[in-house]
Order: structure tokens, then sequence, then C-alpha cells
């Protein structure tokens, strides 16, 4: 595994608290209706993705998620002026404001979305890692869903030939406890999700999702394994998330103090401690970092607010390829 040094943490410090700080600011527009539809935020899973991050090779590795998928993109490299232009639906964002909060998208960054049909991206997941395979490319997928996506049928399909052609790709359930409102204990007679693999004789395990130096342990073995051509690994991220499901929820299915419990074990907090622990950085300096973070926060919905919606016409060149739309009677 890449060495864990100062560097890396004063970076994961920045990153995650840049995504905690994004998503606070979407909900805080999304409340005055700048940003419209579903609005599904990551805060208390940031160590998921950090630790991915530090085990990737990003010049050749993808990333396909479900509809929590503002600050993955950010964390491949997509400016995140794009990302939250894209959120208020305007024309300078990822899919030119056609996409939305749940279908952020970069195919030159290696991000494949994004998707709003519950466990659609598994299989689809899959596929990407199968293309690599076939091309030769050296790449890994690595494809995330919930607990609650976990139960889709599509996902033991994807699975078993994920196996069977020793496909370069790490399935990973990002498992926070709930699939909207429903506790994982009342979606199976189990709960250790990460046992699905069993049945695959897949590699599979439980990570700490709220440590980011697990996460990055388990996803060098697990990329190492599959670009070596050893085929797939399955890993139960036991993270959480503090916020509800959408902004949508109220959140009746849980306590406020199983919330404030996790807040003990905040995954920028851990990496902030070991910073002051051994002496990384002054005060003086985090709350430089803290500073700088505001400001691009501010820089980003400064683009989203002052870019431009899209025009009608945008509606026919998505989605037909020749100019004269001979499938359609009539235009805007």
């Amino acid at each position: 595994m890449k060495e864990i040094t100062k560097e890396v943490y004063l970076n994961w410090y920045e990153d995650m608290q840049f995504w905690r700080k994004f998503e606070d600011k979407l909900a805080a527009v999304y409340i005055q209706q700048k940003v419209r539809g579903f609005l599904h935020l990551y805060n208390g899973q940031e160590a998921v993705l950090a630790g991915a991050l530090h085990a990737m090779d990003l010049s050749k590795d993808k990333m396909i998620t479900a509809y929590r998928n503002h600050v993955q993109p950010i964390g491949m490299g997509v400016d995140p002026k794009r990302v939250m232009a894209e959120l208020y639906g305007k024309v300078t964002g990822t899919s030119k404001g056609m996409g939305g909060s749940m279908h952020i998208f970069s195919k030159e960054k290696g991000f494949f979305g994004g998707h709003g049909i519950v466990g659609a991206q598994i299989p689809v997941g899959a596929g990407m890692a199968f293309a690599d395979k076939y091309f030769n490319t050296g790449g890994v997928t690595l494809t995330y869903f919930g607990d609650g996506a976990a139960r889709q049928g599509s996902l033991h399909e994807a699975f078993n030939m994920a196996m069977l052609w020793k496909l370069p790709v790490v399935f990973i359930c990002e498992n926070n406890g709930y699939a909207m409102g429903t506790s994982v204990e009342r979606t199976a007679n189990h709960t250790d999700v990460w046992k699905l693999g069993l049945g695959y004789e897949m590699p599979c395990g439980p990570v700490d999702g709220m440590n980011p130096v697990k996460v990055a342990e388990a996803m060098t073995e697990a990329i190492e394994r599959a670009r070596r051509g050893d085929g797939p690994t399955f890993l139960e991220m036991k993270t959480y998330r503090y916020r509800g499901h959408s902004m949508s929820d109220a959140q009746l299915y849980r306590t406020k103090e199983e919330v404030e419990e996790y807040r003990k074990i905040d995954p920028i907090t851990q990496v902030l401690d070991i910073i002051k622990e051994n002496n990384y950085a002054t005060d003086a300096e985090i709350e430089v970092i803290d500073q700088r973070v505001k400001d691009l926060v501010d820089e980003c919905e400064k683009f989203a607010e002052e870019s431009p919606f899209p025009e009608a016409q945008q509606l026919y060149d998505v989605v037909y390829e020749q100019e004269n739309y001979p499938f359609i009677s009539h235009r805007l």
C-alpha cells in the first residue's frame, strides 16, 4: 500500500472537510429551492471515498455509484464548480444541467454516475470491468451501492459472472445502516452484508468505513487482486450518514442519540486528531485550510448562481443526432 504520510493526512482533512462543507452548502440552497428534485447527501461517509482514492490509479481506474454521488466525482478530479452547477440545473454543469443531483457524470475523469435506479449500477460496473479485461487496459472498476441495493437480484447475477470471468472489479457496499428508512435488520435475516460474497467464493469482508486508513488498506488489497487478474472482491464498508436519506426524510426511524454516538467517530475528526497528535499542523495552519475550504465552496456557489440555464433547444440536441429531428412533429 502507498505510504500514508503527513501530506496524505493533511490532504484527507482538506478533501473531506471540503466535501462536507460543499454538501452543507447544497443543503442550504436546497431549502431556498435553488436545487430542485431529490438531494441525497454523503455527510459521515467521506472516509470511504478518501481511503479508496488513496488506493486507486486515477489514470485508468473507474468509479460508478448510486445517487449519493456529488463528492465522488470531485475526488476523481471533476471541477467542483461544474458539479454544483449541475445541481442548480445550469448549462455549465457536468451534464449541461440535465442530469441534476442523481446523475453526475464524467467520462473524462473516469466517473460513470450517478444512477437513480436502485442497484442498476451493479451490473453496469461489472460490464465496465469486462471492457477493461477485454481491451486489456489494466484498469479496475470500483462499483458502489447501498445496503438496500444489496437485496437486488441483479447483484447475484453480476457477482456470478464477475467470478466466472475473473473481472477486474471491486464491489463495495456502503452500509450506512438504513435503506431509505428501513434498517438492515428488517431487510434480511443476517446483518453481515459482506457474507453475500461467500456463495460465489468471492473474497469478501467487513471494513471500518469511518476510518480512511482501514478503507485504504482493504481497497489496496482488493484493487491489486483485480489488477493481477485474480478477479473481484466484495467489501462491506460499515459507515453512517448523519443526514436523512434525502432532504425530504424526517428521520423518524432513528434517534438523535444514535446520530450523536456516530459523530464521536466522525472520519474528519479522526483524521484531525491524528494531525494534532503528530504535530502535522498547527492550529493556525488548520485555520488556513478551513478558510481555503470555505473560499472554494463560495466560489462554487457563485459560479452556479451566475451560470445560465440551458436553452430549450438543448432538449433536442442531446437526444437526436440528426439536426432536422425527423421523428417529431413539432418543436418548442
